[in-house]
C-alpha cells in the first residue's frame, strides 16, 4: 500500500532527509513550509519529486492552516519547531511556536479520517536540561527544571511535547502518536541553512571557543533520525518516546577528531579548560556570553550525560552509523556550503 505522508517544516535539516527517504520508497509526499513552495528548490529537485511531492504554505500559529496539507495523509510527521538558543522574547518566538504549532497539527489530524499516526520531533531537551553523571537516562525521564528564564529552547520542547500527550489523553483521536527525541543531530544537510549542532561544530572550528571545556553532547547521523521517524511510522506496535541517541562525545574528543580528521588548519581550540580550575573559570566567563548560551553552560559544564538508546534499537530495529564519521561529514559539508572557509 502507498503511504501519503504529511511532513511539516518540510525545509528543515531533518525533515529534508525524511522527505528524501520518503520519496525513495515510493510514498507520496505532502510538505509544509513557511514561504512559497517556490523557495525550496533543494526539494523540488529531488529524485521522485515531480511526481511525488507537493508542497503547501502553512504557519504554526494560524488555525487551520495545516488543513488542506493534511488531506488524505495516514501519517503525519511534525517537525515544524524553532531550533535556537537565543531570542529575544522566549515566550514569543519560542514557547508559543512550539506548543500552538503542535496543537494544530494535532487537531487538524483529528480532523481528518486517514490520519492513523502521527509522529512528533520532540528532543532530549524535553528529557533533561541538567545531565546527571551518576546515571544513564531513558524515556521515563523528564525536564522538570527549565523555564522561559533558564534554558528556554528546553523549556519550549518540553511543554510541547506535554502538550501533545495531554491532547492524546484528552481528545482520544482516532490515531497514534509517536515522539522522538533525538540528541544533537549532525551530519551532511540537504539545504542550504545551518542546524544548530553543526553551527556549534562550525563555532568549534572558527575559534569562538577559547578552550576546551568539561562539556559532553549525545550525537546522533541525520539520516539515523530520519529514519526512526519512518520506523515508527511502519512499526504498529510502536508507541511512547524514543531516545534517539547514539553516542555521547566529549568536547576534547570532539576536538581531536576534527584535528586529526583534515581540519587541524582551522583554530580549533588548543587550551584544556576541563580540569576543575577551568571549569571554574568558564563558570564565571559565561555570565559575558548571550543570555541562553551562558544558562547552558552553567547547567551543562562539569557534567557527563548518558543516554539509553536500547528502546529505540529494540522496538524499531534502528542501528546507528559511526558518530565520528557524521562529524566529519558535517564539517566537510560546512565548507562546501561556505559555513567556513576552505582549507588552507
Amino acid at each position: 500500500m502507498q503511504h501519503t505522508v504529511c511532513v511539516t517544516g518540510a525545509s528543515g535539516y531533518i525533515a529534508a532527509h525524511i522527505i528524501q527517504k520518503l520519496l525513495a520508497a515510493g510514498c507520496l509526499v505532502r510538505g509544509t513550509v513557511r514561504k512559497s513552495p517556490d523557495a525550496y528548490p533543494f526539494l523540488s529537485s529531488m529524485p521522485g519529486a515531480g511526481t511525488h511531492l507537493q508542497l503547501f504554505t502553512a504557519d504554526l500559529l494560524t488555525e487551520g492552516s495545516f488543513n488542506k496539507a493534511l488531506q488524505g495523509c495516514s501519517t503525519v510527521m511534525h517537525t515544524a519547531s524553532p531550533y535556537v538558543i537565543n531570542v529575544k522574547n522566549p515566550q514569543r518566538d519560542l514557547v508559543d511556536p512550539a506548543i500552538k504549532g503542535t496543537l494544530q497539527v494535532l487537531a487538524s489530524a483529528m480532523k481528518t479520517p486517514s490520519v492513523r499516526r502521527v509522529v512528533l520531533t520532540s528532543s532530549v531537551a524535553a528529557i533533561t536540561d541538567e545531565p546527571d553523571s551518576s546515571r544513564v537516562i531513558n524515556e521515563e525521564d523528564w525536564n522538570t527544571r527549565s523555564s522561559l528564564k533558564r534554558n528556554p529552547y528546553h523549556f519550549a520542547k518540553t511543554m510541547a511535547e506535554r502538550a501533545a500527550w495531554e491532547f492524546m489523553e484528552k481528545e482520544k483521536p482516532g490515531f497514534s502518536l509517536v515522539c522522538i527525541n533525538p540528541s544533537m543531530v549532525t551530519g551532511p544537510s540537504l539545504g542550504p541553512g545551518l542546524n544548530t549542532t553543526n553551527g556549534m561544530i562550525r563555532d568549534i572550528m572558527s575559534g569562538v571557543y577559547p578552550g576546551i571545556m568539561d562539556l559532553n553532547w549525545g550525537f546522533v547521523d541525520v539520516r539515523d533520525t530520519a529514519e526512526a521517524h519512518i520506523l515508527a511510522m511502519q512499526t504498529p506496535e510502536a508507541s511512547g518516546r524514543y531516545i534517539c541517541s547514539a553516542k555521547e562525545l566529549h568536547m576534547r574528543d570532539l576536538v581531536h577528531l576534527l584535528r586529526s580528521s583534515g581540519f587541524s588548519s582551522y583554530p580549533l581550540p588548543k587550551l584544556d579548560l576541563s580540569g576543575r580550575a577551568g571549569t571554574a573559570v568558564m563558570r564565571v566567563l559565561s555570565w559575558t556570553q548571550p543570555k541562553n548560551t551562558g544558562t547552558f553552560i552553567r547547567t551543562h559544564i562539569g557534567r557527563s550525560v548518558h543516554y539509553s538508546n536500547a528502546k529505540i534499537q529494540q522496538e524499531l530495529g534502528l542501528t546507528f552509523k559511526p558518530v565520528e564519521e557524521s562529524i566529519v561529514e558535517a564539517a566537510e559539508d560546512l565548507i562546501r556550503h561556505a559555513h567556513l572557509p576552505k582549507k588552507n
